[in-house]
């Protein structure tokens, strides 16, 4: 628990500012194909998103099939956002990877928040004008 403190503590003298007020990402959210909650929370020196709970397996490419995943390991637990830095040259943006567990790849994306705090990842290969955008609806805030 003390060490817990203390790394917490560095990351957040590490990267000034980054999870204080409105712009502040961590919390829960439903993904938006209504499948997965996903805690996003710091991981070492940047933020990954976690699955905390499976609620469905809706195929997001196929609509009203199963989604059939590539990969056998289990979601629960998986880590579908992977280290997402702040972007020095856009406040309040968030650069990371996503991983798709349908085909199994990982892509760019670029992560913010709306008015309404619902997460926004706009998730692309080579440049972002090109990528596609899901919005994640926020369910809970991390405490401070």
């Amino acid at each position: 628990m003390r060490r817990s403190i203390f790394t917490l503590a560095a990351l957040a003298l590490a990267l000034p500012g980054v999870f204080a007020g409105p712009a502040d990402p961590r919390g829960h959210y439903l993904t938006a194909s209504g499948n997965l909650e996903v805690e996003v929370a710091p991981c070492g020196e940047a933020l990954c998103g976690i699955v905390s709970k499976v609620i469905a397996n809706h195929s997001m490419s196929r609509p009203g099939e199963a989604m059939q995943a590539a990969d056998d390991r289990p979601a629960l637990g998986m880590k579908i956002l992977l280290d997402f830095k702040p972007d020095g040259d856009n406040a309040g943006t968030w650069q990371g990877r996503i991983y798709n567990r349908e085909n199994g790849k990982t892509y760019d994306c670029r992560m913010t928040l709306d008015e309404a705090g619902n997460l926004q990842l706009r998730a692309y290969v080579g440049l972002p004008l090109f990528g596609k955008t899901q919005v994640w609806q926020r369910l809970t805030v991390a405490a401070p």
